[in-house]
């Protein structure tokens, strides 16, 4: 099992920035990959930032250029530096990881807000 939880959501300005973190624990060692994941409202969760155990990372292209995914193995910490917000950012962004053996886990989200 691996539990996440995340925090660094908030409100901000039209162009500023916000750090997402997710915290994992548990069976760390089963992790393949570790992503975030939005839901705005009325619209379906997309993958918005993706990193692999080989350090390998992927975005979705909304946010090419504006947002950066990171690990710290020794914190067992992914991030999510979000610059550049606009108010189509505004989401519950939710961490995941997905195991070797396709196992995937959730955290509970928290919410960003991007308005002035």
């Amino acid at each position: 099992q691996v539990q996440l939880v995340e925090s660094g959501g908030g409100l901000v300005q039209p162009g500023g920035s916000l750090r997402l973190s997710c915290a994992a624990s548990g069976s760390i060692r089963s992790i393949n990959v570790m992503g975030w994941y939005r839901q705005a409202p009325g619209k379906e969760r997309e993958l918005v930032a993706a990193i692999i155990s080989g350090g390998r990372t992927n975005y979705v292209d909304s946010v090419k250029g504006r947002f950066t995914i990171s690990r710290d193995n020794a914190k067992n910490t992914v991030y999510l530096q979000m610059n550049s917000l606009k108010p189509e950012d505004t989401a519950v962004y939710y961490c995941s990881a997905r195991s070797f053996s396709g196992m995937d886990y959730w955290g509970k989200g928290t919410l960003v807000t991007v308005s002035s």
